[in-house]
């Protein structure tokens, strides 16, 4: 099968498809949902608020330190720090390099003490730019350290899947003991970087496209989209640690899976972007057609909310997700679970 450039490239950024909206309506609750604990069944009811518009090429998010929602504005190199309780927008940082391929720039933001970590991709000479692909410290409103330039490791190091561009396309940055795990999607692997920029591979895989991070404890938690043409069955949620040398499947069905992470509890959701367009290689889901989606104990999935226009990323603050869309929108879900929001995963 012909290899998938990633995720960041394959369907999260397509520019064509920036200029869709999402319907007036806006995503849509599934009809309560009946949750089998213990014999006992609790309604849920999930209800979506358009809380933010207007983010240019909007991509990765990260809960900081003052509990606020930040997220990467990759069109424009910057991140924006939100209001989750008003959606007011302001300026976090700026001037983090943009790129002369579309899905790439400052994709992704984390956090390690009160310090931020921004993940830059698509921005060296093999896709035509003249900055580092990597890793770097936002050390003020507009001054910036590589602390890892991932791309020369790339370069260094090339995938044993088939590859186009030597520099990679990473998506997602996670904490992880003092330093990062990053997922690249067209090298399909998560490396290893810590804060004094020693890079190393920490998982590597078949054309599985991996996307979105989650860390409890040792274990880490992926989301894989699947190559094309990204069928349900494709899409899932894997487990690993430090010592694995294989994935435990956790779920599947999470058609274009993206990203992946816990609520209360031991509740674990999953974002899927939707049913993949059919245009092309690299075109991303059909608008509209995204949910996010609570992974049973059995490995299935229930949905939660449907009808996201094409999401690329999720942070849950309490009992309430925050979904990061394509077009620049960030989505307020109230009342993804019920106590005793404790929904076991289970590594099958």
């Amino acid at each position: 099968m012909k290899h998938l450039i990633t995720l960041s490239a394959a369907f999260v950024f397509a520019l064509a498809a920036c200029s869709d909206r999402p319907s007036p309506a806006g995503p849509a609750a599934t009809d309560p949902t009946s949750l089998k604990r213990g014999g006992a069944h609790t309604q849920v009811a999930a209800t979506a608020q358009l809380l933010v518009t207007g983010l240019q090429r909007a991509r990765g998010s990260a809960v900081g330190p003052s509990g606020a929602l930040f997220v990467t504005e990759a069109a424009v190199g910057r991140i924006a720090r939100v209001d989750p309780r008003t959606g007011a927008v302001t300026t976090f940082a700026s001037g983090l390099p943009t790129s002369p391929a579309v899905p790439g720039g400052v994709v992704d933001v984390a956090f390690i003490g009160g310090t931020a970590y921004a993940l830059v991709t698509l921005v060296g000479p093999d896709v035509g730019g003249s900055d580092a692909v990597g890793i770097y410290r936002v050390d003020g409103p507009n001054s910036f350290t590589v602390v890892a330039d991932i791309g020369a490791f790339s370069v260094a190091h090339p995938p044993s899947t088939g590859f186009s561009v030597p520099t990679g396309v990473q998506y997602a940055l996670e904490r992880f003991r003092g330093g990062f795990l990053v997922t690249d999607g067209h090298h399909n692997r998560v490396l290893r970087v810590t804060r004094d920029g020693e890079i190393t591979e920490f998982m590597t895989f078949g054309n599985i496209v991996p996307t979105g991070l989650e860390v409890r404890g040792n274990t880490v938690y992926m989301a894989e989209a699947g190559p094309v043409p990204h069928l349900p069955e494709n899409g899932k949620v894997v487990a690993f640690g430090p010592k694995s040398t294989t994935v435990t499947e956790v779920a599947s069905g999470v058609r274009l899976a993206v990203d992946v992470e816990f609520g209360r509890g031991r509740t674990l959701f999953a974002l899927s972007q939707g049913v993949w367009d059919g245009v092309a290689e690299g075109t991303p889901a059909a608008p509209n057609t995204g949910a996010l989606m609570r992974v049973n104990g059995d490995g299935t999935v229930t949905t939660i909310i449907g009808g996201l226009d094409r999401p690329t990323s999720l942070e849950i603050i309490k009992n309430t997700a925050y979904v990061v869309t394509l077009g620049g929108e960030v989505w307020r879900v109230a009342n993804i679970a019920e106590p005793p929001f404790g929904v076991p995963v289970q590594r099958r």
